[in-house]
């Protein structure tokens, strides 16, 4: 089986797409973009701004967008995954940490929802106790925080 570092090796259209959505996430892409639209702009009296010289620029841009779009989402869906692993990754190493957490991506919006209010609850359980990081789970937090009462009305 291959290493990591030796399947790191990419196919053209990944190396590619992240080239161009690198490049022109900077500066010079967006420098180029204006410069391409001034030139448009100032090439209207030339053409007369007729009908043909403002379809010539809304083909071009749309064309350009429409690709565009493709190759970006790629690249965001690659650097998505990678930022789900390594998240999943830290959640599998930390002790005590809520295993139901490890690849969550896959579940439904109500799955989400009802995990975000769990994790509402367990905020609210934290801030009336006096460290944010004394519980790790709803559970947990809700013993911790009736020990606590518990004690402090028994002084």
């Amino acid at each position: 089986m291959k290493s990591l570092t030796e399947r790191r090796t990419r196919g053209w259209m990944e190396r590619f797409a992240q080239s161009v959505t690198n490049q022109v996430g900077r500066s010079w892409g967006f420098s180029l973009a204006l410069l391409a639209t001034l030139v448009w702009i100032a090439s209207g009296p030339i053409f007369h701004y007729s009908d043909t010289w403002q379809l010539a620029w809304n083909t071009v841009t749309s064309v350009v967008t429409f690709l565009m779009v493709f190759l970006i989402q790629r690249s965001q869906n690659k650097e998505s995954l990678a930022i789900q692993l390594k998240l999943n990754e830290l959640v599998a190493a930390v002790e005590g940490a809520s295993n139901r957490l490890i690849d969550i991506e896959g579940l439904s919006e109500e799955d989400l929802e009802t995990l975000h209010s769990y994790y509402e609850r367990l905020a609210h359980i934290a801030a009336r106790d006096s460290s944010m990081t004394a519980s790790h789970s709803v559970e947990e937090a809700e013993r911790r925080h009736a020990a606590r009462v518990q004690v402090h009305q028994t002084e």
